[in-house]
This record gives C-alpha cells, structure tokens and sequence, in this order.
C-alpha cells in the first residue's frame, strides 16, 4: 500500500499557504468560461448604469460577437502546433538525453525551470508539454527529486517570460492587422515586433527573470531526504506515449496517410513561402501571427513525417483549444459593449487621472495582474484592456509598444496562482494544482516587485512613437 503523506516531510510556512490558496481556488473559482461570462454580465450592467437600454447592449454584445475568430484561430493554433512539436519523436529523443544531464534534485528543479522559461519564449503551448514530458524523464532518472517543487519549476514559463516571447498574444496581435479590432486600430495603428519583443530592455527582462526564477527554484527545493517524491504519493512514471506510430497501411486508400511523400511536398511548398517572407521583409517584420502559425505548422509535419503521425497528434491537441474557441467571442462581446457604451472613455479618464507618464506603468502592470487572475486570457484580455490603456497612453506620451510589454510581463504573475493554464501540464505530471501552488507562489512573491521595478525603469528608455496606421 502506498501512503499518500510520508513521516517526517513537513510543509514550510509558504507551502501551507500555497496549498491553502490553491484548495480555495480549486473550491471557489469556476471555470474561466464563466468568469468570461460574469465578465459579460458585469460590463452589461455598467453600460445600463451609464444610458444604454438593454436592446442596445444586446445589439452592440451581438454585432462584435464574431470579431475575434480570426483570433481565436490562431490562438487555438498557436497550442495545436505547440503540442505538435512537443509531441513527436524526434523532440522526445531529445527530451531523454536531456534528462540524463542532471545528477541532483535541486539541479534537476533548476534545470527543467531553465528549460521550460527559454522553451515558452518559442511556443507557451509547446512549454507545457515539452516541460511535463522532461519532468517525467528527469524524475525516473534523478532520484529524491520533489515532485511539488519540479512541477512548479516546469510551470515557471507560463507564469514569467511566455509573453516576452515569440507566442506573445498581445504582441503578434498588434503586429497583424487583420487580427486587430478596427475600433482598436483607430488607436493604436500596428505595433510592429521590433518595438515590443525584439528590443534590449525586452532582452534584460527575460535575461532577468530567468536569473531569479531558476535562482529561486534551486534554492528553494528541498534536498534528497526532505524531498516528497511522486513515488511517496503513488505517482508512477512508466514511458510517455509518443505519437509517431510505425502501422503500415492496410488498404490501398490508406497508402499516402502512411507515406512522406505528401509531408515532404507541403512543406518543399511551404518553405517557398516562408523563404519569400523572410527574404522581402526580414525575419522580424515578417514575424506575425499568421506567418509564426505558419512556420510551427511545417515545423510539426516534418517532424511527425507522416500525415497519419500528424494528424494523431493534432487529434490530441483539440481538447486543449476548446476555452479558447468558446470564450474568444465573449471576450470580443464585452470590446464591442465597452466601446460603445462610453466605459472606455470613463476608463481613460480614469487612467489619466491617477497616471503620470512616470507612474503609467506601474499602474498598469498592478491592474493587468490583478485583472488577469479573473480572466486568464492573454489573447482575449488585451483585447478587452487595450482601447483605454493605448488611449490613455496616447494622452500621456507614453510608449504604446511599451505597455504592450508591461501587459506582457504582468499578465504572466496571475498565472503563478491560477490553476487554469496548469492544465496541460498536470494532465501530463497526474498532479492537481494544489500539488505546484506552495513553489509557484514563493516565485510569485519575488516576481512581483522585480517585474514592477523593471516595467518602470525600463519604460524611461522607450520613446514615445505616433501610432502607424495605412
């Protein structure tokens, strides 16, 4: 019989706390779908309050419904490609000899924190399953390794530097215009990625908090004979499965579904493409959501080989994407109700109210963290914060690529406490939230006044650039 608590394993103060806080949030909150809807209800309400009658706000909620599934689609293609990669075998045999590079628990902690932070700057969806596979393999190899500290180093993507990179939502968005809502277009034109990730002061955040969070979990992670293993709690670790089968096919029809030839073609075709991009604009002016979508999606048919390896894995991937293709319109609703309504410009008046060009950051980090542990949605939340924070930025002078970045590194901190984007991870770790939440806080409580000071400091080198808008 295996025991579910082990004698002489206490929790520490800041894992009690975690465990408490993720009990309540696994009792309390409801699923991110119906805080989108509360969301609905509660700007519904405000609008009433401010003179909209009711057939105006239903027609208004109606109207915009559909505005974002260009963005939803890609959003829910950002994680199918991710877990495509993720998932094929070659990334796997790469995954094993990785594992094999560290000797100790607290280095293996800090390793797979390494790599799930510089592997989310690719892709947050790859992130997820590359780190819960690599924990699976360190943890067979590295004996005495806590699973509670591991799996919340294998989240510290997610909750830091995912939006810094590449699979920014809020980044690609603004550098796509066919992405961006044209009522939010009149804003703030399209803010290329060479003003919001491809800069320094976006480089010395990531070098930044990768520092701390890796500093963090190896300090904090408990040594071989204070360490609760997944062995201690009846998690056992047998081989992932892989997706890449070796049936041959069984009948005529089946023939290409088993063969390259039909990969290799696509993504010959596809290269063409991707080569022209580049050669015309560059490899970062040509890097928007589209084109990125792109270029994982021949990265995950030329791994997987055949496009019966293929299509299992995006198989897989589906269930993942369904928050995201139900709640985009929502989100799209409330952007339609805010806009007409005149609550945007309540909240910029708001904004420039309790705002200085020196303080605007600040502030805004503060409120898209706390506004983010309600809506985990970094796609769908910018959406609903850009029109008054941009404006507002617009008024005070304030860089607008800038608070890109800001929304960008403080959306990530909720992420450290809300179980909603642990899911993929846990599914692949068999943990609960309450298992990662005491490691994920204790880095929340350091990220917080590091991502606040640097947001601040930082935004003293960004200069103020008109909106581009053709």
């Amino acid at each position: 019989m295996i025991k579910k608590e082990t004698d002489g394993v206490k929790e520490g103060f800041m894992a009690r706390i975690g465990f408490s806080l993720a009990d309540w949030s696994e009792r309390w909150f409801p699923d991110a779908f119906v805080f989108a809807s509360i969301a609905v209800v509660f700007i519904s309400i405000v609008a009433l309050l401010m003179g909209r009658t009711p057939a105006q706000i239903g027609v208004d909620f109606g109207t915009h419904f559909w505005d974002l599934i260009p963005f939803a689609m890609q959003m829910a293609f950002i994680i199918i490609t991710g877990y495509v990669v993720a998932s094929a075998k070659p990334v796997h045999k790469l995954i094993v000899k990785l594992s094999l590079i560290p000797k100790t628990p607290k280095g293996a902690v800090a390793f797979v924190a390494f790599f799930a932070m510089v592997t989310s700057l690719i892709s947050w969806g790859f992130s997820l399953i590359f780190s819960g596979i690599l924990i699976r393999e360190v943890s067979k190899r590295v004996k005495g390794v806590d699973y509670r500290a591991i799996g919340a180093a294998g989240y510290l993507g997610l909750g830091s530097v995912w939006a810094l990179g590449l699979s920014s939502s809020a980044a690609l968005v603004m550098a796509t215009k066919a992405s961006i809502p044209p009522a939010l277009y009149e804003i703030s034109g399209t803010i290329p990625m060479s003003e919001t990730i491809f800069t320094w002061q976006n480089l010395v955040m990531i070098i930044v908090l990768i520092i701390l969070s890796v500093g963090i979990a190896f300090l904090s992670a408990p040594n071989e004979d204070k360490a609760k293993t997944a062995e201690m709690v009846g998690i056992r670790y047998g081989e992932i499965e892989v997706v890449n089968v070796e049936t041959k096919a069984e009948r005529p029809g089946e023939w290409l579904e088993y063969s390259p030839i039909l990969t290799l073609v696509l993504v010959a075709i596809g290269s063409i493409y991707i080569i022209h991009v580049i050669t015309n604009k560059g490899l970062i002016a040509a890097l928007d959501l589209n084109n990125y979508n792109f270029m994982f999606l021949m990265l995950g048919m030329l791994l997987h080989w055949t496009p019966r390896n293929f299509l299992n894995a995006v198989a897989k991937s589906i269930p993942a994407t369904g928050g995201v293709l139900i709640q985009f319109p929502l989100y799209a609703g409330i952007f339609g109700i805010l806009m007409n309504s005149g609550l945007a410009e309540v909240l910029v008046k708001f904004f420039l109210s309790i705002s200085t060009e020196n303080t605007f950051p600040i502030i805004v980090g503060i409120y898209s963290a706390i506004l983010g542990l309600f809506l985990p949605s970094g796609g769908g939340k910018w959406i609903v914060e850009a029109p008054y924070l941009l404006e507002a930025a617009k008024e005070l002078h304030v860089s607008m690529a800038w608070v890109v970045q800001v929304y960008n590194a403080t959306e990530a901190l909720p992420n450290l406490i809300n179980p909603f984007w642990m899911l993929p991870l846990m599914g692949v770790m068999g943990v609960k939230a309450r298992d990662l939440a005491g490691y994920s806080i204790l880095q929340l409580i350091f990220h917080i006044p590091v991502v606040l000071f640097l947001v601040w400091i930082l935004a003293k080198t960004m200069p103020y650039v008109a909106p581009i808008i053709e």
